[in-house]
Formats: C-alpha cells, sequence, structure tokens
C-alpha cells in the first residue's frame, strides 16, 4: 500500500464527528497500510462482521508534528454514517503515551500484544475490545470512516476498558491539544 498523510482530512460529503468539538490544531498522520481519502483495503474491513476476506486487521499509522507539551495520545475509528442513529465506533485505544509516535499494522488486536505499555482499547460498539474493521451494510451507500490521532495534556484519561467510547470522547474533550485525521471513504458494495 502506499503511504499517506493527512494535516488536514479531504473534503467529506457527510457528517463531521469533530464539528462540534473545540478547534484544535492538526498534525501529521501518515499510513503504509491505507491512503487518506480512498477505501479502506480488504484487510481492514471486517471479517467479524461477515465481509468476504475482510481480516479486522488495524492499519499501520505513524504521528509528527504534534504540540511539545502532549502527554498522551487517543486513536480511534469512527463511522459517523453507520445506520444505528448514533454512528459507529470501530477502534479506540487510550493512554498511548507521548513517546508513542507510531502503532504496527495489527496492533489492534484482541490480545493487544502490539500496543504500548499501559495503553489500552475499549469495546466500541461491536463489544470487542478489538479493532473491528469497516463493514458498511448494504444499501447503505458510501461510509466515511475517521481515523483519528488525538493529542491530550494529560498522561491518562482518567478511565480504564469498561468506558463507552463516547464518554471518552467527552472525557477528553477538554483536554485535547490537536487531532489528525484521516478519512477513507468505503462504499456499501465492498462489504
Amino acid at each position: 500500500m502506499t503511504s499517506s498523510h493527512a494535516t488536514h482530512p479531504p473534503a467529506q460529503s457527510g457528517p463531521d464527528p469533530y464539528a462540534y468539538l473545540p478547534q484544535v490544531p492538526s498534525f501529521q498522520l501518515t499510513s503504509g497500510s491505507v491512503t487518506n481519502g480512498q477505501p479502506l483495503p480488504l484487510e481492514q474491513l471486517s471479517k467479524m462482521f461477515g465481509v468476504p476476506g475482510g481480516q479486522d486487521l488495524s492499519p499501520q499509522l505513524s504521528w509528527s508534528g504534534f504540540p511539545a507539551e502532549t502527554e498522551s495520545f487517543v486513536v480511534s475509528m469512527y463511522d459517523p454514517q453507520a445506520p444505528t442513529g448514533s454512528g459507529f465506533w470501530h477502534w479506540v485505544v487510550a493512554d498511548i503515551p507521548a513517546s508513542t509516535t507510531s502503532l504496527s499494522a495489527g496492533a489492534g488486536a484482541s490480545d493487544a500484544a502490539h500496543l504500548p505499555s499501559g495503553a489500552f482499547q475499549l469495546a466500541g460498539d461491536a463489544g470487542a475490545h478489538q479493532y473491528v474493521g469497516g463493514a458498511p451494510p448494504a444499501g447503505s451507500g458510501v461510509h466515511e470512516y475517521f481515523l483519528t490521532v488525538t493529542a491530550l495534556n494529560v498522561a491518562k484519561t482518567g478511565l480504564d476498558e469498561n468506558a463507552s467510547a463516547a464518554y471518552l470522547g467527552f472525557t477528553i474533550a477538554g483536554n485535547t491539544l490537536a487531532r489528525a485525521t484521516l478519512i477513507w471513504p468505503t462504499p456499501a458494495s465492498a462489504a
């Protein structure tokens, strides 16, 4: 796969999940697994939700240029167009130390063996403490998957793996220094 980066995410056609949050600066976010503005590759689609060939493999990510006062990061993947009325959280990792500037492909596995010490995964909306790939339901159009790295001014969120993704978002809103996002528009025909 080709590497991509985003200082600013591409224009999206659907709802912006960050529109109601305080505006903050961005920084560089790259991936060797996925290309910003392009559909998710098969590896990043969901076997759990029955996508043929899907592997629920979290993408490789690297980031740089975040504020010097950053003390930790949160990584999340969210689909605001999921037909639920509240979107769908596919992956959330909290308490990533500020010294970490990349995650390897597959770091979102359920055993969390490739996450940095102290980091943990929330269950997300599938109820699984792991990366759950994209799986746009048939007939639901294009879904824009927002993969976001959020830089925080606190070392720990104060939450644990039992928190909901929405509650984590509420908790970190006042501690957010910057955020960088990649957007992957994926048509339902991919599922």
